[in-house]
């Protein structure tokens, strides 16, 4: 699997939203953790390592080939 770094997704204002919404009246500790169940949650269910492992060096500023 491959990591697909253009948009790909229909509906990104909506998905933006439920994002915002999901950390609203939460305090910083708890919005790390439910950041964290669902950061799991995704790589769950993407789970293949060397993209989940694309994933992380993208998001640490590296290149999708890390």
């Amino acid at each position: 699997m491959s990591l697909i770094l253009t948009p790909n997704l229909a509906d990104p204002d909506g998905i933006y939203e439920k994002l915002i919404a999901l950390h609203e009246g939460r305090d910083a500790a708890d919005s790390q953790r439910v950041n964290a169940r669902l950061i799991m949650t995704l790589i769950n269910h993407i789970g293949d390592r060397e993209t989940i492992l694309e994933a992380i060096a993208v998001a640490a500023g590296g290149s999708a080939k890390a």
